[in-house]
């Protein structure tokens, strides 16, 4: 069974005519109490009035009953001696059946951040990782009648498809075209919403959005981790200069022998790119030394 439309009407009218019933109800006893004055007093028209009066009171106290007030983004479920009757979700001031039971529901955003979870990734490293959930309530009769504590339910599921998600996944990797945590969090994010929606499709709840924001290794591989990460960034680092240094020597030798500066022989040559090599890749600057002789 899903959500659907409660009978509802404007709740104007029926105001104006719980105000009537009771102004009705006030003036029969008033006419009433008029009547107990008079000498000897009218036992039949006094009862009549005083009938007059509980109905109109009664009539004025049902309609009242029936009137809510819907704010925006919030519903009220029906239930009519414990049937589902129906949800309404028109705001403003509407009027219902006045014997349904009245149970209010929050339609807007809501968020949570998930507890830390300590798990392994898809390399068996252990990571931790949180991350922030928003989500809201889309069919009121799922959330209320299918589920004991719908928002219970949507913690206790967030949590498990982010356990399912880090095995997926390695931390971090440094091979190109493959997802990690994080390094694609947009597509992890997806992924982790997507995971989220098909656990809780029972409790008539959707997933806003779903970010990780918590991410880091466990405490007893940190700082291995963090030195394995300090290591690839100087290999990478390095692989660039020294492919940016060979392409300057190519670059120096093919325009002096182009524009026959020198002429160098294979030994002079291998000399030449040893020196342009350390110049170009070693860590500090090099002093140079001027040969004021012959080339040989």
């Amino acid at each position: 069974m899903q959500e659907r439309k409660a009978a509802s009407f404007g709740g104007g009218l029926a105001l104006l005519l719980w105000l009537a019933a009771w102004a009705a109800a006030i003036f029969y006893v008033v006419q009433a109490a008029k009547l107990g004055q008079l000498q000897p007093p009218p036992v039949g028209e006094i009862g009549r009035d005083v009938a007059f009066a509980i109905v109109a009171f009664i009539a004025g106290s049902v309609l009242l009953k029936g009137v809510i007030v819907i704010q925006p983004n919030d519903a009220r479920v029906l239930q009519f001696f414990g049937k589902y009757a129906g949800t309404v979700k028109d705001t403003g001031l509407r009027w219902v059946n006045p014997l349904t039971s009245k149970r209010s529901v929050s339609l807007k955003a809501r968020n949570f951040e998930t507890q830390t979870i300590k798990v392994n990734d898809i390399d068996g490293n252990p990571i931790e990782i949180a991350a922030v959930i928003t989500w809201r309530v889309a069919d009121t009769y799922k959330a209320l009648f299918d589920i004991e504590d719908f928002g219970s339910y949507v913690q206790k599921q967030s949590e498990a498809a982010i356990r399912n998600l880090a095995t997926h996944y390695p931390y971090d990797t440094h091979t190109e075209g493959t997802m990690s945590l994080r390094g694609a969090t947009d597509k992890v994010a997806a992924h982790l919403e997507e995971e989220i929606n098909k656990r809780i499709l029972p409790a008539g709840v959707e997933i806003v959005d779903a970010r990780i924001a918590h991410l880091a290794y466990a405490q007893e591989i940190a700082q291995a981790m963090l030195q394995r990460q300090q290591a690839g960034a100087i290999i990478a680092a390095r692989t660039l200069i020294v492919e940016g240094a060979v392409s300057m020597v190519e670059m120096a030798l093919a325009q002096l022998s182009a524009r026959n500066i020198v002429e160098l022989d294979a030994e002079r040559k291998a000399a030449m790119v040893s020196n342009l090599l350390v110049v170009l890749c070693g860590e500090r600057g090099t002093q140079p030394v001027v040969n004021t002789g012959t080339l040989y």
